[in-house]
Order: structure tokens, then C-alpha cells, then sequence
């Protein structure tokens, strides 16, 4: 996959979107579309667009003229790109990583690890199971400077 240079403009947006029932601030959004085993994203690229959304990561080009103030990334695969970008925001911030892995027993052991240490720390951990090839990048993207 080609090299992304996300010091671009078009990745200065604050949300990242993959669910387009979710959207909530379309001008400052990035919607990825994902192909599922049950939906393909690329179906809701219309609607995103009516709703305000500009800038969209696609596997399957659209036809542009229908779209004329949107930005688009081609690429081959979605989730790699989402997953460079959380890579690239992660670059961002000098912080101490826990990773936890295993079979079992991975989100009541991230709770339990959150509740000792948010006392004496400030923490950003994955909102409920999030963790796979799409749900891991999601949570990076909630590390910020505050």
C-alpha cells in the first residue's frame, strides 16, 4: 500500500466514523467505509454526503461529479488505512501502552487494571471489547492531549 501522508488536510478532522448511524459532527468527520459480512459501507456514502459529511476512505471509487465538495481516499483495504491512521495518532503522545491478551478474561481484566489506576492516573482504555482489527484503532483515536 502506497505511503499516506496524514499530515494532510484532509486527516485534520476530530472524529472518525465507520457507523452512519452514528454520526453526530458530519463537517468534522471521516466516515471509513467498511465492507461487513452483513453491510457494506459504500451503501450509506449518499446519505453521509446529504448529512454533511465531506471526506470518506473507500475501497470503491464513487463517481465524483455526484459528490462535488466530498474528498476521497481510494485504497484497496479500508481497515488497513483506519489502522495506519490510529498508528500515525498514536506517534502523537509519549504514553506507557498495557496491552492484554489471551483467550479469556481480557475486558473484566482491563476493568479491574482501570479501577486501580485511574486513581493515580489518567487512562484511556478500550470502551467495551473493543478488541479487534477495527475496535483496537477506534480506541487510539480517543487518546488526546487533555
Amino acid at each position: 500500500m502506497a505511503s499516506i501522508n496524514f499530515n494532510a488536510d484532509f486527516w485534520q478532522q476530530k472524529f472518525i466514523l465507520i457507523d452512519s448511524r452514528k454520526l453526530i459532527f458530519p463537517a468534522q468527520s471521516i466516515f471509513f467505509a467498511i465492507k461487513g459480512r452483513l453491510t457494506d459501507g459504500h451503501h450509506f456514502i449518499s446519505t453521509l454526503y446529504e448529512q454533511g459529511v465531506r471526506h470518506f476512505v473507500l475501497s470503491e471509487a464513487p463517481i465524483v461529479e455526484d459528490y462535488p465538495n466530498a474528498k476521497f481516499i481510494i485504497t484497496s483495504n479500508v481497515v488497513q488505512v483506519l489502522q495506519e491512521y490510529a498508528n500515525y495518532h498514536r506517534t502523537k503522545f509519549e504514553l506507557p501502552i498495557i496491552a492484554i491478551t489471551g483467550s479469556n478474561g481480557k475486558t473484566i481484566l482491563k476493568e479491574w487494571l482501570s479501577q486501580l489506576l485511574e486513581q493515580d492516573y489518567t487512562l484511556v482504555k478500550s470502551p467495551k471489547s473493543y478488541n479487534s482489527q477495527i475496535g483496537v484503532p477506534l480506541s487510539v483515536f480517543a487518546i488526546n492531549t487533555q
